[in-house]
């Protein structure tokens, strides 16, 4: 015969099915506290009713205003906490919305493509707005959503036009599905995501006009190891110069199993094979201003007509022609991230004990170190340096590995 259920367990059920589909979340502070504290009648009116505290020490105060940062969503689940930060999911009627995906980002307006092929002008649900969270933004470009059609849908007239020229009407997203493979990195004390649901990665660099910098390639490359995301080192320009100059640098890299390639936009070398690469997949093009990621796009697929600039004589850097991530559709089968072009990428949520295992010369050695915690910088009986000393991990490999650790993340 089961127990008689007790006081505590009714009151537990109770609540239970109370808060059922509600969630305690939090939310972005919109009102500050008063920037003055030291004002002498606010000083003297606080005095005066300190002295009542004894009057008042039956009243209960609430979590409201400035006391709390959290407030109850109705219709909400605990989403997996993943690469994105987002920590709410809030659940919506699909039936009665459609589902999309977001190509660009400009302000508050997002360009979201239907999965029939329209194209909406949505804003974002206030709640979502409102979450608090680690990134500069709610929704990026490459987002799986569902959106809200609002007002009247007209004949969208794409017949022989791009799907991005036309917007058949407007919407609103109500809901932004759990996302895999993000590009991000650190600004401003924030997790700036470039990129998200991302397949592959095209780390854009150029051989000559700016120069190659294996310092950006080598953060990038963690950042697709931290979010398995398959990356390809592309070295364009290749034109401009003597390719022995770059032999000894493409077989560092590929010998540690990285794909790399080198292209060239104005002779259309290995453009072909490119783009078979990109077919059937979300690909992202990240790399330095001038390196010629919209021009290696215009030459994969004609009609696209990208914005494209020379690089400056006097400091070697390029030009922002790309001032926000774009997904473009190709016309053979899968999407391209045309990305604004980078001259600083801070890694973003990586600790220095765990660069090392994810650079995958040095992952092998790094369980032999004496100390758990070891840095490979100038700790004793390291394995790392020993390796580096007899040959076993490049030289220059290493330097870049301490100058990431010095530079960037032991220096915050």
């Amino acid at each position: 015969m089961p127990p008689f259920p007790t006081k505590n367990d009714t009151l537990a059920k109770k609540k239970e099915g109370k808060s059922k589909g509600k969630l305690r979340a939090e939310f972005r502070k919109k009102h500050q506290g008063r920037v003055r504290t030291s004002d002498l009648t606010r000083e003297f009116q606080q005095d005066v009713s300190s002295r009542l505290d004894d009057a008042a020490h039956g009243e209960r105060l609430s979590g409201k205003g400035e006391l709390t940062r959290r407030k109850t969503i109705a219709g909400a689940d605990n989403a997996p906490r993943g690469s994105d930060g987002l920590q709410v999911e809030v659940r919506v009627n699909e039936a009665q919305l459609t589902h999309g995906r977001v190509l660009s980002v400009h302000g508050r307006q997002s360009k979201v493509q239907a999965d029939d092929g329209r194209l909406y002008a949505c804003a974002v649900r206030q709640v979502l707005k409102s979450l608090a969270t680690d990134q500069r933004g709610v929704v990026v470009a490459g987002d799986r959503v569902w959106f809200r059609i609002e007002g009247r849908e007209g004949d969208d007239g794409q017949s022989g036009r791009r799907a991005d020229e036309v917007v058949t009407g407007d919407g609103m997203i109500e809901r932004v599905e759990p996302r895999h493979g993000i590009i991000c990195r650190t600004s401003r004390n924030k997790q700036h995501v470039i990129a998200a649901n991302v397949d592959a990665l095209l780390i854009i660099a150029s051989a000559a006009e700016p120069g190659i910098k294996p310092t950006l390639i080598d953060r990038m490359l963690l950042t697709a190891s931290q979010h398995d995301i398959e990356p390809v080192i592309v070295i364009n320009k290749i034109d401009l110069i003597d390719p022995l100059r770059l032999q000894a640098l493409v077989g560092v890299y590929a010998s540690l199993g990285y794909r790399v390639l080198t292209t060239s936009a104005n002779t259309g070398q290995n453009l072909e094979y490119l783009h078979a690469f990109l077919q059937n997949r979300q690909t992202a093009l990240a790399g330095q201003s001038g390196v010629g990621k919209s021009s290696l796009l215009n030459s994969i697929e004609p009609g696209l007509a990208l914005a494209v600039s020379t690089v400056s004589v006097e400091n070697q850097k390029g030009r922002h022609t790309t001032t926000a991530s774009k997904l473009i559709p190709l016309a053979r089968g899968g999407a391209v991230f045309d990305t604004p072009g980078i001259r600083q990428f801070q890694l973003w949520d990586i600790e220095a004990t765990e660069v090392a295992g994810l650079m995958p010369d040095l992952r092998p050695y790094v369980s032999g170190c004496r100390y758990p915690d070891c840095l490979h910088l100038h700790e004793d009986d390291c394995m790392v340096k020993d390796a580096v000393a007899d040959g076993r991990i490049d030289a220059r490999r290493y330097d870049a590995y301490c100058h990431l650790l010095e530079d960037d993340l032991l220096s915050e």
